[in-house]
């Protein structure tokens, strides 16, 4: 049987070796590049992207959680172009949403045809069916400097999305930058929290959707410090903080170098999290979940 993901040390840890994923992806975010190609940042991303093209197999794409450029300029996000570039042709599909560094340092609109244009994406909010599977992602409608804003337009038009197609047991995958108050690392008040405007009202959509799995960025918080996951008894949404390909952050409340993100395996009753270390190319044995559809979120061994 062929082997879905595979690294030099071997398999992908697996949960269960007996059946191969309905579908794969990873998750990045934070990526923070700048105009200056020998940047750390910038070394950092193009380390992610030669790590999902060596070990993702079938993989339907790669998801961008924000924060894709550190200030948001153009010879910013012509960088993010040439990595991507230097890259793609060993790569699945990338998809986007941006973050506050995005698009809070300017005027918006212009910020936002940036963001579309180098990345072809299409305003703040946007979707997209993989096999079968759907892919829903948010983003700010005001630049505000640390938090998202989310219209009542956009949390309706999220509302009809989770209701289409809807399966019992089938997630559908939601991306936001800012992470909702007290669900993952650094997401914590206690933690300094900057989230959602709208965290009550986005709490109460994502409760009617329990299939919902909810991927954020922003804090930085590294996989190693705990509360990577949440996940509902099947009344609520499931969270994942995705930790960030440019630097960490630690439960400390100190940066550290490191860049990580996360492999992600969909099953017919489950879904697999692998944390992944893109500097040093390896797996993250203390990031490592099953999420059962829909329940707990459990280490696994």
């Amino acid at each position: 049987m062929e082997k879905h993901l595979a690294d030099e040390a071997g398999a992908l840890p697996e949960i269960d070796r007996g059946r191969e994923p309905i579908i794969s992806f990873q998750v990045v975010t934070d990526t923070h590049v700048t105009e200056d190609p020998d940047h750390l940042h910038n070394k950092h991303f193009g380390q992610a992207l030669q790590d999902v093209a060596a070990h993702a197999v079938n993989s339907v794409g790669i998801m961008h959680v924000g924060d894709v450029t550190d200030r948001g300029l153009r010879a910013e996000y012509e960088e993010v172009t040439r990595i991507w570039e230097a890259h793609k042709a060993e790569l699945p599909p990338i998809w986007f949403t941006y973050g506050n560094h995005d698009i809070f340092l300017g005027d918006l609109p212009s910020q936002i045809k940036l963001y579309e244009r180098y990345t072809g994406m299409s305003g703040p909010y946007h979707d997209v069916w993989l096999q079968n599977y759907h892919f829903i992602f948010l983003g700010s409608e005001k630049g505000l400097k640390d938090f998202a804003y989310l219209s009542e337009q956009q949390l309706s038009w999220l509302d009809e999305k989770l209701s289409e197609q809807a399966e019992p047991g089938k997630p559908k995958f939601v991306f936001l930058h800012q992470p909702l108050k007290d669900t993952v690392a650094g997401s914590l008040e206690a933690q300094g929290w900057f989230g959602v405007t709208q965290d009550k009202e986005l709490k109460d959509i994502l409760a009617k959707h329990p299939e919902a799995v909810m991927f954020s960025g922003h804090t930085h918080w590294e996989l190693e410090a705990g509360l990577t996951c949440m996940a509902g008894e099947g009344a609520t949404a499931s969270f994942f903080n995705c930790s960030s390909v440019a630097y960490l952050w630690t439960n400390e409340d100190e940066y550290k170098e490191g860049s990580q993100g996360l492999y992600v395996e969909v099953y017919e009753d489950k879904i697999i999290v692998n944390g992944r270390d893109f500097a040093a190319s390896a797996w993250i044995q203390s990031a490592r979940f099953e999420l059962s559809l829909f329940g707990s979120c459990t280490e696994s061994p």
